[in-house]
């Protein structure tokens, strides 16, 4: 007789399996089980991939792959011979000549505070699914991430100049799909702030961008053990550098190093937890968050308890809580074609190029990345030239609304596409090329576990309380060929 199990039954078996897992982890005797397990296979009684070996040559055999340097492939092959429902994403060329590689990061959880989200904590959530380090019967959670330099007609070709496009391609196992859903998880580049360059201040008492006064590098110099020297990374108590790893507690201890987060956007995960990601890098994407948000995310020491979470966020964008504040009407997502404005439409941000500026967005909630880091010397590095005194956030909001202001043409605090477009004038200067920070100088890369509260800064930023994977840049120097066959359509 022919027993039919209902997909409730399966699922609840399926259950039973996985908290099996979850408890062996927690002990000595999945260690056991483990020691004799292949290389990237989950311990019984989670199911090996049976097509590992076949799997890991044949990524290793691609065109987009053979060329890589070696810990990158290793990673690659490693993610293709683990269970999966997709193979490492293909890279295609954007053009006549292969894309070249010329920086990656290879991520884990190891970098980091471990979080609920990496870790079991007794009586929270030592019975309950894992988002991260809990899969596949104790797999680590690792990922890889490729920048590659496309070589079309016309554009540069060096990754340092921001007129170039990147593309970034992302590989990532064990996260698991939550709730019945996807997601949610995004990924961000960092650049950690450097002590600047010194310059004399312009004619009206204001440090040239880019740049801090004598005056300011005397002062960040006098702090803590004299580590804020032109370009060192700043700190923020002036001590040597102390980057996120797994021995901090928040909020009491720390990494004191200022973070620029840029978004890869929401990555979507599948059904054997592997989730796999695209993302073009050019001057109409390198575009961050709005700083103003930071207060509002829950990752300053203070902000949850004082019920600052989500007390302000840029769905209506403006200059923040010093500066323009629009009208919803107006500067909302407006669902109509035509609406306030002619042929507004929803908000989409890819209206960034068009022959005809009038259709170009113009309620961009992001600023460019150049941008805020110049709020941020404002904030943290122009002790003397800015607002002496003035303390943390006013000092952001002040900042965020004089820097916007600069580059904001029609003083409606937004940075519009045409506003922020590479070759605008602003400021003084003939175009825009300031306003943003190339790919080679974001250090750092982590995946953070995201909710929909409607913020874009990262969940609990600047901390990394909502962190799942990181690491550190890797250069390649010469770039070496990362693509095989071509994109159907090269845009």
């Amino acid at each position: 007789m022919n027993i039919r199990v209902s997909s409730k039954a399966s699922k609840l078996h399926h259950r039973r399996v996985a908290r099996a897992c979850l408890v062996a982890a927690c002990g000595v005797g999945l260690w056991s089980v483990a020691a004799v397990a292949a290389p990237n296979q989950p311990s019984p009684p989670c199911h090996p991939n049976p097509h590992a070996k076949a799997d890991g040559e044949t990524v290793e055999h691609r065109g987009d792959v053979r060329h890589l340097p070696d810990p990158l492939k290793d990673r690659l092959e490693a993610l293709a011979e683990r269970p999966h429902s997709a193979l490492p994403i293909q890279a295609y060329a954007e053009a006549d000549q292969p894309s070249q590689l010329f920086q990656y990061y290879l991520l884990d959880t190891t970098g980091f505070e471990p979080n609920p989200f990496t870790k079991r904590f007794q009586g929270v959530n030592d019975q309950v699914q894992l988002t991260a380090t809990g899969f596949d019967c104790g797999l680590s959670t690792i990922g890889a991430v490729r920048l590659v330099v496309e070589p079309k007609p016309g554009l540069p070709t060096n990754p340092t100049d921001i007129r170039a496009f990147i593309d970034i391609f992302t590989d990532l196992s064990g996260l698991f799909v939550i709730n019945n859903e996807s997601g949610w998880y995004e990924g961000w580049m960092i650049h950690d702030l450097r002590v600047a360059p010194v310059a004399a201040p312009s004619p009206s008492g204001k440090p040239a961008f880019g740049t801090i006064t004598p005056e300011d590098a005397a002062a960040l110099r006098a702090m803590g053990t004299a580590h804020n020297v032109p370009g060192q990374f700043f700190t923020m108590d002036g001590r040597d550098v102390h980057s996120p790893n797994a021995t901090d507690q928040f909020p009491s201890r720390q990494t004191n190093v200022v973070p620029i987060q840029l978004s890869m956007g929401a990555y979507n995960c599948l059904q054997q937890s592997d989730c796999h990601a695209y993302w073009e890098f050019n001057y109409t994407t390198n575009w961050v968050h709005p700083t103003y948000e930071l207060p509002f995310t829950g990752g300053l020491p203070g902000s949850f308890e004082a019920g600052h979470v989500g007390a302000l966020s840029s769905i209506v964008p403006g200059s923040g809580p010093s500066g323009v504040k629009n009208n919803a009407v107006t500067y909302g997502d407006n669902p109509n074609t035509l609406g306030v404005l002619m042929a507004s439409g929803p908000r989409d941000p890819d209206k960034f190029d068009g022959a005809v500026d009038a259709q170009r967005e113009f309620r961009m909630r992001f600023i460019p990345s150049g941008l805020a880091h110049e709020i941020y010397l404002d904030v943290y590095e122009r002790v003397k030239s800015f607002e002496p005194g003035v303390p943390f956030p006013q000092r952001l909001y002040d900042a965020y609304a004089i820097e916007v202001k600069r580059v904001d043409s029609n003083g409606d605090g937004v940075i519009s596409a045409v506003e922020g477009d590479v070759d605008t004038r602003s400021d003084g200067f003939a175009d825009n090329t300031r306003l943003f920070l190339p790919p080679t100088s974001f250090n750092r890369f982590a995946v953070t576990r995201e909710i929909n509260d409607g913020l874009l800064a990262p969940r609990f930023a600047p901390s990394q309380r909502a962190w799942v994977l990181s690491g550190s840049h890797k250069a390649v120097r010469p770039a070496v060929p990362a693509s095989e066959g071509r994109d159907g359509d090269d845009r």
